[in-house]
């Protein structure tokens, strides 16, 4: 659990560091010695370098919740999670079926970003390839659709 917590810090650390990056991209953007098509490009790269902070934010709240999972299930409660109603949202685990629904899906949430970054950097010149992405596109509207319904 410690190793969990340990990690999820180094990732919000390097994350953090990445999204100070970003306002290079900004910068680069609005040189006038930029085309059109360089612009073009140092966007998409910024929505990807976006995409991955995000990507990095969410895989390190994996490890944290996987931690005080594990922490409340097999060691003791965790008392701010009893006593706070947004805390029991998130942190209180009563089981291993608890800790695989949060798991599965911020897990899902990564997968979508991932998919969003590989989309970024693909060209769409052919009517397949955009019919392959609008494809994508519906396989995760369905998906979130079976994610999100209530269970019985």
């Amino acid at each position: 659990m410690t190793a969990c917590v340990f990690i999820a810090v180094i990732l919000y650390v390097l994350v953090t560091i990445q999204a100070f990056r970003l306002p290079l991209h900004v910068v680069s953007f609005f040189d006038a010695a930029h085309t059109t098509a360089d612009r073009s490009a140092i966007y998409t790269e910024a929505l990807a370098n976006i995409a991955s902070v995000i990507d990095g934010y969410l895989f390190a709240t994996i490890m944290l919740i996987f931690a005080m999972g594990l922490y409340e299930l097999f060691i003791s409660k965790i008392d701010v999670a009893e006593d706070s109603e947004l805390a029991q949202r998130i942190l209180l685990i009563r089981s291993i079926d608890d800790l695989k629904d949060r798991l599965a899906k911020i897990i899902f949430l990564v997968l979508i970003v991932k998919y969003f970054e590989y989309a970024l950097h693909l060209s769409y010149t052919t009517p397949t390839a955009l019919l392959q992405l609008a494809g994508g596109i519906l396989l995760i509207a369905g998906a979130l659709w079976l994610t999100g319904r209530k269970h019985d």
